[in-house]
């Protein structure tokens, strides 16, 4: 019965999910920098934060905030002030000593817990992420959907995120693909970390429409 609603959903979200952002500049990052455990780690840290969004948008909470141009400005900074800090410690990157390059892309420093931390408030800050939900929940996905098919849906986006960044940071964590990002060693922290600003002050300059 809800199988139409479902692959429109479904479809909005893969167009959605394969759209470059802080979500894949954030996982691109950890699979390089730190390997495949990193990488997927903040894969699912980054699905996870599809919960929150499908949380309070079934609560009703996203059109508050939608609504209300303080509690989106304050989202807003706070997630741009985020992905500032980030990128401007990647663009501090210095060039590591040739003699431990290989060690260090080999062992990585980085916990699943830190990578999963990093992936789940990238995108769980995400108000761009909130008005899309929002539009997906009140817009796509008919009200008078049962709130138990609803939720259904949303386990349905995370584990649907979830994966396909898994796919991102399998694909950035092989061992060639990041042997040569770090031939060009801290010039690809830097690039990363200027992408990652520039998605901060595009993400503070936004106005809600």
């Amino acid at each position: 019965m809800y199988w139409s609603e479902f692959l429109t959903v479904a479809l909005i979200h893969l167009l959605a999910v394969a759209s470059p952002g802080p979500d894949f500049a954030i996982v691109v990052r950890e699979s390089v920098g730190y390997g495949r455990r990193a990488g997927l780690f903040t894969a699912l840290g980054v699905g996870t934060g599809i919960l929150v969004h499908v949380t309070y948008s079934l609560l009703g909470i996203g059109l508050i905030v939608s609504q209300s141009i303080v509690l989106f400005n304050a989202l807003k900074w706070l997630a741009a002030a985020y992905l500032l800090y980030i990128g401007i410690k990647a663009l501090r990157a210095r060039p590591a000593d040739p003699s431990s390059a290989e060690l260090n892309l080999a062992a990585g420093e980085r916990s699943g817990r830190g990578a999963f931390v990093t992936g789940f408030i990238t995108n769980g800050l995400n108000p761009k992420a909130t008005l899309f939900f929002l539009s997906l929940f009140t817009v796509v996905i008919n009200p008078h959907t049962p709130v138990a098919v609803q939720a259904g849906y949303g386990i349905y986006l995370a584990l649907a995120t979830a994966f396909w960044f898994c796919l991102v940071a399998w694909l950035f964590s092989q061992q060639r693909v990041r042997a040569g990002f770090a031939r060009m060693g801290h010039w690809f922290d830097r690039l990363m970390g200027a992408v990652l600003v520039g998605i901060g002050v595009k993400l503070a300059l936004s106005e809600m429409r």
